[in-house]
């Protein structure tokens, strides 16, 4: 995919920001906006890797990848080079792992309106410094991601969720790798997927009824330790074992060590020394 004129647009100098499908934020008043480029490059899945551009909308990337009966770890919502700026990973992590792990390469617009290659299409490729898991939750503050070629997983046959009205902590331990893990205290959710008589027999064994999955609340994202969420009070959903907790309340101030945010001072200087690229962005909150 040719980034060209997306690097021209980024520029090297005044600020700019990046947006999509503004589901994650919308354009800065006074502030120069662009979109990376949106469209599958290429789909290879004998190799299970697909190569498409950052504005590309996560909803019909999942639809290509099923024809062929394959997904990637990234929620269904706004565009691939929004989700992975961000670093949200999908209530799936529990079972198809972190958004990070998704990413192989990434081609970026650098602060001097430069394109940078990082990581490679295979694992066994990649040397030096991992720049894909630095821009993934870098929310668009050390680059714009243009392209990116991304790790497929298999389509599941089969997937159902399950409730209970039953602590996670009585119906996990019977499960095998369940997809997904939800409570609010007094239901418990769970999502398997697999062959429909395995997964029907496991959810029978557990005591889970076929149920609708919760409305999570959308006013605040907290970061908890998996061992206190039974302490949370007020309306939440909680993600057991990862300890992401949608809540209806802003997440609380946290305090960030110093040393962290010299560290990430240090690395933004490095990479926008002007800091031009989505001005005004903290990336620790």
């Amino acid at each position: 995919m040719d980034l060209t004129e997306f690097a021209e647009e980024v520029g090297e100098s005044g600020a700019v920001t990046i947006a999509g499908m503004a589901t994650r934020g919308g354009p800065v008043e006074g502030v120069t906006t662009v979109m990376a480029p949106a469209g599958i490059e290429w789909l290879k899945p004998e190799e299970m890797t697909v190569c498409c551009g950052a504005g590309t909308a996560v909803n019909d990337l999942d639809e290509a990848l099923a024809s062929v009966g394959q997904r990637v770890a990234i929620a269904p919502t706004g565009t691939v080079g929004g989700a992975l700026a961000l670093g949200h990973s999908s209530i799936r992590r529990l079972g198809h792992g972190p958004i990070r792990d998704t990413l192989l390469q990434v081609r970026y617009i650098s602060a001097d309106g430069r394109v940078i290659t990082g990581g490679g299409p295979t694992v066994k490729n990649v040397s030096g410094f991992d720049i894909c898991r630095l821009m993934v939750g870098s929310r668009g503050t050390l680059g714009f991601i243009g392209e990116v070629i991304l790790r497929t997983n298999p389509r599941a046959r089969f997937e159902q969720w399950y409730a209970a009205a039953a602590d996670p902590a009585r119906v996990t331990p019977l499960l095998y790798r369940p997809v997904s893990v939800l409570t609010d205290g007094e239901m418990t959710w769970v999502l398997l997927e697999g062959d429909e008589r395995d997964v029907t027999a496991q959810a029978s064994g557990a005591g889970l009824s076929p149920a609708d999955p919760p409305a999570l609340p959308t006013t605040g994202r907290w970061s908890v330790p998996p061992e206190d969420i039974g302490s949370l009070t007020g309306h939440y959903v909680a993600e057991v074992g990862v300890g992401v907790v949608h809540h209806e309340l802003p997440a609380p101030e946290r305090t960030v060590d110093p040393v962290v945010r010299a560290l990430t001072q240090r690395i933004k200087q490095h990479f926008d020394p002007t800091g031009r690229l989505n001005p005004g962005v903290d990336v620790l909150g």
